[in-house]
This record gives C-alpha cells, sequence and structure tokens, in this order.
C-alpha cells in the first residue's frame, strides 16, 4: 500500500534549515518545498522545489494551497521589527489555509519559559510573537523548539552549516582562545544542530499534539566544563581571558537604546550566558525527549568531537 507524504514548506532557509532540509529529505514520509525570496543552488542542486515569494500572507497562502503543505517551518533569523510583521504572515497563511495547520516560528533559544527577554532582541521580538500565537493562533498547532547553543561552534566551520560567531560564543577556534562569560561556572545547554533538525522531522511525523515550548539538549555543563574538554580532545591548552557578568550587565544597560547595533547584540548574548538563561529545563527536556524523541540521539560534546574527528564537510 503506497503511503501518502506529507508535505513540509520551509521559509527563509538559512543555516538550521538546510539540517531540516537534508533530514526531512532523506525520509520517505515528507516532500519539502522552500518558500524564499530568491533561488539558491543549495537547493536546486538538490532538486528542491523553490517558491518565490515576498512572505506576505497571500503570497505564502499561495504556496501552501498549491503544495498542500501539512507544516511550516521559519527559519527567519531578524531582531528587528520585520521578525514580527512576517511571522504574524506565516500565521495569517496557516489560519487561512486548507491543509497547513502547524507553524513552528524561528527560535532557537535557551529557557524561555524563566527567562522570556534573554537575549534582550529576542526580546522584542520572539517574545512578543509568542504572545500573539497564544492569542491568535485558534485552530492552528504551533511550537518554538529551543536548544540552548549550538554544539557546531564547538567545530571548525567547514564542519557545519552554522557560521561561525566568534563575538557571540566564548572559544574561537581559528584564534584557539576562550573569553570566559562571568566566572564560567553559569550552567549552559548545547546542541548539534543536526540533531535539533532530527528532532523537528520527529515532530512533524507525530500526531500527538505539540506543546507551545520544546526543548531538546545534547549536554548540559558549563564553559569550564567544556574548555576542559576541549583542551583534552586537542590536547593542547586554551588562553582565556574574562569578562564579569558585572561588566556585562553595566555594558547592556548603558547600551539598551542600541539592540539593532551588531556589537550590542554580541554583547546581550553574553548576558544571556551569565544570568544561565542558555540552560533549557532538565526536567522538561527529558519529558519532552521521551514523549517525542524517543528515537533521536542527542550527543554530548565529546561525541560530536569524536564523530568529526577526520570528517570531511558537514558533521
Amino acid at each position: 500500500m503506497t503511503v501518502s507524504r506529507q508535505t513540509i514548506a520551509l521559509a527563509a532557509v538559512g543555516s538550521m534549515g538546510k539540517f531540516v532540509c537534508e533530514e526531512l529529505l532523506s525520509d520517505d514520509r515528507f516532500n519539502v518545498v522552500v518558500i524564499s525570496r530568491g533561488r539558491d543552488p543549495w537547493f536546486t542542486s538538490r532538486d528542491i522545489p523553490i517558491h518565490v515569494s515576498d512572505y506576505s500572507s497571500d503570497s505564502v497562502l499561495s504556496v501552501l494551497e498549491e503544495t498542500k503543505a501539512t507544516a511550516l517551518l521559519s527559519f527567519l533569523n531578524l531582531n528587528d521589527e520585520r521578525y514580527i510583521t512576517i511571522h504574524r504572515a506565516f500565521l495569517s497563511a496557516c489560519l487561512a489555509s486548507k491543509t497547513c495547520k502547524r507553524l513552528m516560528p524561528s527560535e532557537y533559544c535557551g529557557d524561555v519559559e524563566r527567562y522570556p527577554d534573554r537575549p534582550r532582541f529576542y526580546g522584542t521580538t520572539r517574545e512578543p510573537f509568542r504572545k500573539i500565537l497564544k492569542a491568535e493562533a485558534g485552530n492552528v498547532e504551533w511550537t518554538c523548539i529551543e536548544n540552548g547553543w549550538f554544539m557546531d561552534y564547538f567545530l571548525p566551520k567547514e564542519q557545519s552549516y552554522m557560521r561561525p560567531v566568534p563575538d557571540e560564543f566564548p572559544i574561537n577556534l581559528d584564534a584557539w582562545t576562550a573569553r570566559v562569560r562571568g566566572t564560567g561556572d553559569e550552567p549552559q545547554s548545547w546542541t548539534l544542530a543536526r540533531e535539533v533538525g532530527k528532532a523537528i522531522v520527529a515532530l512533524c511525523a507525530t500526531e500527538k499534539e505539540w506543546e507551545p515550548i520544546t526543548y531538546v539538549c545534547g549536554q548540559w555543563g558549563t564553559y569550564n566544563d567544556a574548555i576542559k574538554t576541549m583542551e583534552s580532545f586537542y590536547d593542547r591548552p586554551i588562553p582565556k581571558t574574562y569578562t564579569s557578568a558585572q561588566e556585562i550587565r553595566d555594558y547592556v544597560a548603558a547600551n539598551l537604546d542600541n539592540d539593532q547595533v551588531y556589537a550590542v547584540q554580541a554583547v546581550m548574548c553574553d548576558e544571556w550566558s551569565v544570568d544561565g538563561a542558555t540552560v533549557v529545563p532538565k526536567e522538561t527536556t527529558l519529558r519532552q525527549r521521551e514523549k517525542y524523541f524517543a528515537d533521536c540521539h542527542f550527543s554530548t560534546l565529546e561525541e560530536v568531537l569524536k564523530k568529526a574527528k577526520g570528517v570531511k564537510g558537514v558533521v
């Protein structure tokens, strides 16, 4: 008996979205379509249909209806009011669609229930849209994926689609240095992007109702722990500098009106780390792992480093 495939629509696909594309393509339960402002050889070389859109509600709705998509996954990484405007259009399209009644907005943060405004530029973009979803989603099921830091930032840049963010992430592989935020003992969470992608595929496949917030995690720990793991694995010390939590908070307080400046956003990510807001809640995460992700493996940092050793290309 032929089983009909679900069509999953991915909008504004960037680094994280490429992992999801690959995982969906490898699963014969799904077809993939991409909604984008332009055409990208990465997708055409994989025969992924691209629908060019201006991200308006009508434009996105026409794609959802034409393809009979059942879920819309957003990877739109904007940190200003456009994030809310475009995600509102995505929600409107799902509300009007006959088939697409699942929406996954672009998130990938930490404990957003305890720290809804961290990092602060998420507090003015993601958190307002979460409130819109709670009030206006109607018959559209939705969830926000939260994974802490991407573990890919511990890898050489050629081994991940995730672009390095040396101004945000404490360890700079190219320079082989670490800038420890706070004491380095603040709790953190890390998850490999590909394994986040596998979790998203599992959510697309499940008939279980989505929860508003879904947490995944490969490892809980501290940056002091992670630095020791890196030093042990590569058998070389990492020179360290330190920025105190007070220095970070003072800088953020003095620059709250400049939250669209990347240098300020980078320090707001420092604040996100020293506040412990990156760490996803363990009890909830493990409960949801059992509920949705029983067939998924979430790797520790040491497992990822071993897996990546000698691998050419993306892990």
